[in-house]
This record gives structure tokens, C-alpha cells and sequence, in this order.
């Protein structure tokens, strides 16, 4: 089923606001303005048909979840919007929230010398992304409402990315994308899958600032994403 741009801005809860932009019609010029300004009840976000631009829109004017009211910015994804690698993180912090962006500051710096290390770097085949959109106050953990809001938005990128391997960085990343509850220390050193993309999983970068010692496993994971991807290019593996 195809959506026009009403069906969608509709859906997306933007649709009153929209209307309120446009020249009003002749029969609607004597109604009062608050009769237009009432919005239907939020339902499931309509993603199948919308390319970047529109997907972008959406998450900036999204107000799914009550971290709407204490971001600065929502934090969409940066890189190659067809690359072969998709890194997928938890939530922004406060940096991100700041500018934007995914993964800069320490954490970012850190990511940036991972890939460096398996000879990629940002924006050159690869995409990164969290979980969640917006930063949750604090820093603190997501909750479970609130990735259940966003993985519309991090699903439609995956399915417009078409990436060959997910690596998902963190507990939080790993649990939502293979709706697990399992701790990293079992989901590690073997592939897995989502929605037919295999995924691999491994430590986050803040993470790591804090657990060096882990550092050395993380490498394994990078080593193990790397031989991973050299296979799926060859099309000689899929996810188990």
C-alpha cells in the first residue's frame, strides 16, 4: 500500500501542524483554528515507504517518548547510506546531544581508532547509529518504552542501508537488536542474526574507557567482524 504525504505526516502526528501551514480552502476559512489542532491517538510509525529525507523529518519532529522534552537534538546516524558495515550503538550522550552526531567526543575518538585498526574509517563504507535517537537525561541506561518507540527508525535505516554485517557496540545495542536478554559474555564470538543481516557483537567504546583490560576481547571482535566481512564479500557465510 502506497502513502501519500498526508497519510504520512498523519501517522507521524504531524498532520495538524502541516494543515496549519498550508493557504486555508474557501469552505474552511470561517472554522475556528483549534478545531483543526487535535491530533489522532499515536499509532505504529508508518516506515515502509519513507526514503532518507522523510525518515530524517520524522525523527527530528518525533515526540513518541518523554525524552522529546529534554533533548537538545535528536541524533539521527552519520556515514555511507549504503555501506557495507553498520555500527549501531545505545543512545547519545552528551556531547552527541549536543552536536548531533553519533559517537564523538572520547568515546567517538575511540570508535574512530577500532576502525582504524580493521582499516575502515567513518564514512567510507561505513554508517553508524544508536538505538535511541535522543539522549536520555543523565546519561542513564534506556528504557525499555523508549527503545521499543525508536527501533521503527533504526529498522527503516537498516532496511534502506542494506548493510552486509552489523557490529552492535554495547549491552543495550545487542539486547535490542536481537531481543535478547542475554549479557554480551554469551553473545560474543559467534554470529547472529537480524532480519537476515548477521550481526556481531562486542563492547561498547565508553565502555572500554572504563574496562581496559576488555580491550584485548574487543579486538578479538574486531578481528572476527573483519574475517566475517571478507567471507560475506566472498558469499561464502551466513548468519546461524
Amino acid at each position: 500500500m502506497s502513502l501519500n504525504r498526508g497519510d504520512v505526516l498523519r501517522e507521524l502526528g504531524l498532520w495538524p501542524v502541516w494543515r496549519l501551514r498550508q493557504p486555508l480552502r474557501p469552505e474552511m476559512a470561517s472554522q475556528p483554528v483549534h478545531a483543526q489542532e487535535s491530533s489522532p491517538p499515536q499509532r505504529p510509525l508508518p516506515m515502509a515507504g519513507l526514503g532518507w529525507a522523510e525518515l530524517k523529518q520524522a525523527v527530528a519532529a518525533c515526540q513518541a517518548c518523554s525524552l522529546a522534552q529534554t533533548r537538545t537534538q535528536t541524533v539521527f546516524g552519520v556515514g555511507d547510506e549504503h555501506a557495507d558495515w553498520l555500527f549501531v550503538g545505545e543512545a547519545p550522550g552528551a556531547e552527541e546531544d549536543k552536536r548531533g552526531e553519533p559517537f564523538v567526543g572520547q568515546a567517538g575518538q575511540l570508535l574512530d581508532n577500532m576502525l582504524a585498526a580493521i582499516q575502515l574509517r567513518r564514512g567510507d563504507n561505513v554508517y553508524i547509529a544508536n538505538v535511541l535517537k535522543c539522549r536520555p537525561p543523565q546519561n542513564r541506561d534506556p528504557h525499555g518504552e523508549e527503545v521499543a518507540k525508536c527501533d521503527p527508525f533504526l529498522k527503516r535505516q537498516i532496511e534502506l542501508i542494506q548493510p552486509k554485517l552489523i557490529v552492535a557496540l554495547g549491552r543495550f545495542a545487542a539486547q535490542s537488536l536481537l531481543d535478547t536478554d542475554a549479557p554480551i559474555s554469551a553473545l560474543r564470538g559467534r554470529l547472529h542474526d537480524y532480519h537476515g543481516v548477521p550481526v556481531i557483537v562486542t563492547y561498547h567504546p565508553a565502555y572500554l574507557l572504563r574496562n581496559m583490560m576488555d580491550k584485548a576481547k574487543a579486538w578479538e571482535d574486531l578481528c572476527f567482524a573483519r574475517a566475517t566481512m571478507r567471507q560475506l564479500q566472498s558469499g561464502r557465510v551466513s548468519p546461524s
